[in-house]
């Protein structure tokens, strides 16, 4: 083998190895975010409440996020369309709601400084760079990898399923880029208040009914502009 079909070689097996490990972006799906509070944690764990915090639907990077209503069930308390990085609060009808019109009409905000539905954040954990690794674990049958930052007010263990499919939303993109996978699940235990807190991103390949309604409606409305 001559010397420049050996560095052939080398660069077709470098490169192989490189797309084997190329993220690809979920098309369209959902995205549930549940959260699971136990008060009183270190007396037992019978004092819980649950709240779904987001239901959230995309389509390529545009995403529909509905807001549950955590007094009422079954109730909505607010939607957003949510672009890159701002949001757009929509009526309760979003299924006539035309997307360029919504963007061209009125000024979106900032999407870390929404107050309600799912968590945007552009920071760093804190403390990270003193995180410690733990094993491998399975949970509800997916295998993840874990770390655990320990300091003196909370306690909190990071579960990441390992995947290159990545999701248009996600709460840490520092983590899911330096383990290769989705940061699903952060338990929480605040050792001041005794609280313990699971916060569970849950993808799903549904679509809510008012996110069927909003895309389709949009995606009938591109196509009419286009003949």
């Amino acid at each position: 083998m001559t010397t420049r079909t050996k560095a052939v070689l080398i660069l077709f097996i470098f490169a192989t190895l490189l797309s084997c490990h190329k993220e690809v972006k979920s098309r369209q799906g959902g995205i549930d975010m549940i959260s699971n509070v136990y008060f009183n944690a270190s007396k037992g764990l019978d004092q819980m409440q649950t709240f779904h915090v987001s239901k959230m639907n995309y389509l390529g990077d545009s995403i529909l996020e509905i807001i549950p209503d955590h007094t009422l069930p079954g109730i909505n308390s607010g939607m957003n369309f949510i672009s890159d990085s701002l949001y757009y609060s929509l009526q309760d009808n979003p299924g006539s709601t035309v997307i360029s019109e919504l963007i061209a009409k009125h000024h979106g905000k900032l999407v870390y400084n929404k107050k309600a539905g799912a968590i945007f954040s552009k920071e760093d954990i804190p403390n990270y760079n003193n995180r410690r690794k733990l094993s491998d674990t399975v949970l509800f049958k997916k295998n993840y990898k874990r770390f655990e930052i320990n300091s003196p007010w909370m306690y909190t263990r990071f579960y990441i399923y390992p995947t290159d499919t990545i999701l248009p939303y996600s709460l840490y993109r520092h983590v899911e880029e330096d383990y290769g996978g989705r940061l699903e699940r952060i338990d929480s235990y605040n050792k001041k208040t005794d609280a313990f807190v699971t916060l569970q991103i849950i993808p799903r390949h549904q679509w809510d009914d008012e996110a069927k309604d909003f895309f389709s409606f949009n995606r009938y409305i591109q196509q009419k502009s286009n003949k």
